[in-house]
């Protein structure tokens, strides 16, 4: 049983990873925090709720935390998220509150009180809630056993400018305080997360599955396609977050590299840009694995199981 911390901005794509999360028994799932991102904080934390709902995970319990980034001024990205932030699928008011206590609050006060090394970050919307906590208790980066991110790119540029993509450009100075703490991280940048698109058989497959969540997964995927036909030119959506449960869940299926990475925080032109640099003088003292290859199949085969048996 891995024990784990969802980090994460509702989203669909972040649905899809909540989805596959909760129906994955072989995860401790500790809490769900929320944090203003792709839609505003009051939605993302309503967001998680509905899918727990949906899911049957009532026992998981969600807690609201930062409203906006460190410095900069919040950035939304509703334009691929939709108005409510899960696309067309049908939002309502979930029948169990929030928790009580502060996202940040709950992520130091779980890893400070478990064993070294046991408790797991997945973080799937901008790091103002982890750079928070670590800033609040610095020794919080040396305890967990691995943050495991989705942000950044490399070879493939940006998703919201030209140089950076969303989850880091929408707090790159939280990013900067993270992959500054030296805390284990395993990255999934768009270099990882392109090469894992919804094709029209894979998302059949989810469907097929028959479940609440697959049929809810199914639809929100169907909206990231229609987006990526309409704003990108594409036919398939990359699936971002859910590469990132997918990984802690089954790392055989991805190639990682160690690598020195570096936040732009001042540029006003390459803000959120993450510099990768994989010439390292002492590759085993790296903090940061880099994911460069992806087992596509794989990792919607991993959907599409635990999907069906949610």
């Amino acid at each position: 049983m891995t024990k784990l911390i969802i980090d994460c901005d509702p989203g669909v794509d972040d649905a899809v990873a909540l989805f596959l999360a909760f129906a994955s028994r072989d995860l401790e799932i500790l809490a769900v925090t929320t944090v203003g991102g792709n839609v505003g904080a009051d939605l993302t934390a309503r967001n998680a709720r509905i899918i727990r709902q949906i899911a049957g995970r009532e026992d998981v319990p969600v807690h609201a935390g930062a409203t906006r980034p460190l410095v900069r001024e919040p950035v939304e990205a509703d334009h691929f998220h939709g108005e409510s932030g899960l696309g067309d699928l049908p939002v309502f008011e979930p029948d169990a509150p929030l928790a009580a206590a502060h996202a940040v609050d709950v992520i130091v006060e779980t890893v400070m009180a478990a064993a070294p090394g046991t408790v797991t970050l997945a973080v799937t919307g901008p790091m103002t809630n982890l750079a928070l906590a670590i800033i609040r208790e610095p020794a919080l980066a040396h305890r967990l056993a691995r943050v495991v991110v989705m942000g950044g790119a490399r070879t493939e540029g940006g998703n919201i400018t030209p140089s950076a993509e969303y989850n880091i450009y929408a707090d790159p100075h939280a990013a900067h305080v993270v992959f500054s703490s030296r805390c284990p991280c395993v990255v999934l940048g768009l270099d990882a997360t392109h090469q894992v698109r919804a094709t029209a058989g894979r998302v059949a497959a989810i469907r097929a599955a028959g479940t609440p969540a697959a049929q809810a997964a199914a639809g929100v995927i169907d909206f990231s396609n229609g987006i990526e036909r309409d704003l990108v030119g594409g036919r398939s959506a990359p699936m971002h977050d859910p590469c990132v449960i997918a990984y802690i869940l089954a790392p055989h299926l991805f190639t990682t590299r160690p690598c020195g990475l570096q936040v732009e925080t001042n540029s006003a032109l390459t803000l959120g840009h993450t510099a990768v640099e994989f010439r390292l003088a002492d590759p085993s003292a790296a903090t940061v694995q880099w994911v460069t290859e992806v087992d596509a199949d794989g990792v919607f085969g991993l959907i599409t199981e635990r999907l069906a048996r949610s």
